[in-house]
């Protein structure tokens, strides 16, 4: 355990100037997210508790029976997945939980940024409801990370235990960060000027927007009035469409 403390030590010290991503970099990440997606998830579980979460469900029916999930959807470190490399991919970093919730320890944290640098040629994009807690570790971010927050509408909805919308929203505003990217998936009801203003002040190199896949009957917008959102986030950045559809009947 000394040895390993001594190694974060280390890690933690090397800073990385990076604030900005340059055209080059912005060119080629936007290359490999337009391709297929690569998951890792060194780390599972989520505390949020949110009512649609795809994720959970996935958990405990599906994969109930392996050995990574035979605790449900409890958080868990996978040490087996720090191992692996990827080769010139983007890899969604966590999809079965959220690495940045404030249960998760640091050292974990620190394992899985650490791990990163085995695969200097990948992009990772790491997707979180909490986002002020990527200040305590953006000095050890280098220029593959990708860092991202889940942002469904800017009105106020009681389905999950994760920080409030507007919470996230400023965290991503005061995160100086060259490479952020916002998902609105799954997209609930908003006021079209506001929300596109919260992410127009963000200022992500990306944004995907898409409704719920799961029939949980969500308080959704009509397709074209979110079909007139990404007509305004496409002024001012890429947006990837996933699943457009018309809106759930309450």
């Amino acid at each position: 355990m000394r040895k390993r403390a001594e190694a974060f030590s280390v890690f933690e010290s090397q800073t990385t100037s990076f604030n900005e991503a340059s055209p080059q970099q912005v060119m080629s990440m936007s290359d490999k997210i337009d391709g297929k997606w690569k998951t890792w998830n060194p780390v599972i579980g989520c505390l949020h508790v949110c009512s649609y979460c795809w994720a959970k469900r996935f958990a405990l029916e599906r994969l109930s029976n392996t050995e990574k999930y035979k605790a449900g959807f409890a958080p868990k470190l996978a040490e087996n997945d720090l191992c692996k490399r990827f080769r010139n991919q983007f890899v969604f970093v966590s999809d079965m939980g959220d690495l940045f919730g404030e249960w998760v320890p640091k050292e974990w944290i620190l394992r899985v940024i650490e791990a990163t640098r085995n695969s200097p040629s990948s992009d990772f994009l790491f997707l979180t409801k909490n986002p002020s807690r990527y200040e305590e570790f953006v000095h050890l971010f280098q220029k593959n990370i990708v860092l991202g927050a889940t942002i469904e509408t800017n009105r106020s909805y009681d389905f999950s235990k994760a920080p409030p919308v507007a919470e996230r929203a400023k965290a991503m505003i005061d995160l100086k960060y060259g490479r952020k990217f916002i998902s609105i998936e799954p997209i609930m009801d908003f006021d079209l000027g506001i929300f596109a203003g919260w992410i127009e002040e963000i200022a992500p190199i990306r944004v995907a927007v898409g409704y719920d896949n799961w029939s949980n009957c969500l308080p959704e917008p009509s397709l074209s009035k979110t079909l007139k959102l990404i007509k305004r986030l496409e002024e001012f950045t890429c947006v990837n469409r996933r699943t457009l559809r018309q809106a759930c009947s309450r």
